[in-house]
C-alpha cells in the first residue's frame, strides 16, 4: 500500500519562497510520474506539477510556471516542489501523488497535505 508524507507548508508574504517535500513508500515510479496537486478552499483539487521519475522531464501548471520548479531525489523516493514568487491565489492545500497522462491523479488514496498560506 503506497504511504504518501507532505511536509514543509507555513506561513509566508506575497513574494516569498517554500519548499515542499513528499516521501514515498511502497510503491517504485520508474514508469511512472510523480506530481503535486493543490486543493483552495471551496475549490476542486487541481493540478500544479509533475516529474517523470525516470527521464526527469517536468509539466506544470499555467499558473505556476516560472514560478515553481518539480524535482526529485530517486534514492530519497522523494519529489519536491520549490515555490517562489508567491502569490495570495497560490495559498491552498498541497498534495502530493501519481500522475497519469492527462494530469490525474493515480492513486485513490491521499496524504496529509501540505498547508500553503501566502498573505498579501
Amino acid at each position: 500500500q503506497v504511504q504518501l508524507v507532505e511536509s514543509g507548508g507555513g506561513l509566508v508574504q506575497a513574494g516569498g519562497s517554500l519548499r515542499l517535500s513528499c516521501t514515498v513508500s511502497g510503491r517504485t515510479f520508474r514508469n511512472y510520474s510523480m506530481g503535486w496537486f493543490r486543493q483552495a478552499p471551496g475549490k476542486e483539487r487541481e493540478f500544479v506539477a509533475a516529474i517523470n521519475w525516470s527521464r526527469g522531464s517536468t509539466a506544470y501548471a499555467d499558473s505556476v510556471k516560472g514560478r515553481f520548479t518539480i524535482s526529485r531525489n530517486s534514492a530519497k523516493n522523494t519529489v519536491y516542489l520549490e515555490m517562489n514568487k508567491l502569490k495570495p491565489e497560490d495559498t491552498a492545500v498541497y498534495y502530493c501523488n501519481g500522475v497519469l497522462t492527462g494530469n490525474v491523479p493515480l492513486f485513490g488514496s491521499w496524504g496529509q497535505g501540505a498547508q500553503v498560506t501566502v498573505s498579501s
